[in-house]
């Protein structure tokens, strides 16, 4: 079976991972604080904060930025659940901000208009969540523009952007966002089995994310409420939650790390094959933003039926070809119609949805496989 996503493992990864096996510390020692000074390097942030996935930096970027019962958060509806569900663990309310017909990620213009609309009725957000689908980054800059009139926080979910950018920045170094997130989930670009990162430009906000990530715990003497009784003390602050990485994990991220460029450089070129491919066809490949590098986490392209969709799938896995589709309009998720949305409330995330697949994208992908990948689809598309 070619797989749509799968972790990519060298000896030398392996080796990372032994010796921190063999050392003295399988957590809260210093692998965890070289892998976020490494990843401020990489996105020229000024902090890093490294937790055991992206949906506890999700939730702790939420409660940084004080969102809390009574407040709005927006995000995309074509995303993985956990870009809404932080909101929901804060007891804020969440609602969602239809996609741009092309890219499946956030729509600046409808943002502009639902923003105008809700200032009307003394209803903002406090904090909007984009969410760069498939690698491929939003336009920030016109969010950022947007949300700095409205006075609302950005969270930039870059849990498939690692290794991107945007213009002449790096995703991660929070140019126009308050906090970025990183996932290191398997199939994403680089992997520390589960992980994940929240980078900032600000040192509130570090300090309050690195606060909540550990129990709500410091034992920094200068921060202390009460005299410093001795090493032992500390003091919990906020309630926080242990949502801190290993050391294991971190190795592994830190060795990953290593072979980013490599990584990012192998699928861009898996999806230039696809583009290639599929340009004088029926089929249409999602693309990144002008003048943005993608991460290229995921190869989504769209169908011209979407009625032949379930078919198509189910005949790409008979050829041995793991398709799959990304994703399910979390507004029309059960839980989510049980807080009052409903069918037609996104109706372009609806339409988009409908029409798309993910096919194989990964560095054990080669480009023999894509051309195979590609012939199978055009003949079930054809069909």
């Amino acid at each position: 079976m070619i797989l749509y996503g799968r972790q990519d493992i060298s000896s030398q990864d392996i080796a990372a991972v032994v010796d921190v096996l063999n050392s003295d510390y399988l957590t809260q020692g210093p692998c965890v604080p070289a892998f976020e000074k490494a990843i401020c390097e990489l996105t020229h942030a000024a902090h890093a904060v490294a937790v055991n996935s992206a949906t506890s930096a999700l939730h702790i970027a939420c409660l940084a930025l004080e969102v809390g019962a009574g407040d709005l958060v927006w995000t995309s509806p074509i995303t993985f659940v956990a870009s809404a569900n932080c909101v929901l663990y804060c007891g804020a309310e969440v609602d969602f901000v239809d996609v741009d017909p092309a890219t499946g990620n956030m729509c600046p213009q409808a943002l502009k208009d639902k923003l105008e609309k809700a200032k009307c009725l003394g209803r903002l957000p406090k904090v909007i969540i984009p969410v760069h689908l498939a690698g491929h980054c939003c336009d920030m800059q016109a969010i950022w523009a947007l949300a700095t009139e409205y006075g609302v926080r950005v969270i930039e979910d870059a849990s498939h952007g690692i290794g991107g950018s945007y213009g002449e920045h790096k995703i991660g170094a929070c140019r126009f966002s308050d906090i970025t997130v990183f996932s290191f989930h398997p199939v994403k670009i680089i992997t520390t089995a589960e992980g994940g990162m929240a980078t900032t430009n600000d040192a509130v906000l570090a300090k309050q994310l690195a606060l909540y990530r550990s129990h709500g715990i410091t034992k920094t003497a200068a921060d202390m409420l009460r005299p410093d009784e001795g090493p032992w003390y500390y003091e919990q602050h906020e309630l926080g939650f242990n949502y801190r990485m290993t050391e294991l994990q971190a190795a592994l991220g830190l060795s990953q790390l290593g072979r980013l460029q490599t990584f990012v450089e192998i699928r861009n070129r898996l999806a230039d094959g696809y583009r290639n491919a599929f340009a004088a066809s029926v089929v249409q490949t999602v693309d990144p933003l002008a003048g943005s590098l993608s991460a290229y986490h995921l190869q989504i392209v769209r169908l011209p039926d979407p009625a032949k969709r379930r078919a198509i799938f189910e005949k790409m896995h008979a050829d041995g070809i793991q398709v799959h589709v990304h994703y399910f309009p979390v507004h029309l998720q059960p839980y989510y119609l049980g807080l009052g949305f409903a069918k037609g409330d996104f109706p372009i995330a609806e339409k988009f949805y409908d029409e798309i697949m993910t096919l194989p994208l990964h560095p054990g992908v080669s480009q023999e496989q894509v051309e195979f990948i590609v012939q199978r689809l055009m003949l079930h598309v054809s069909a």
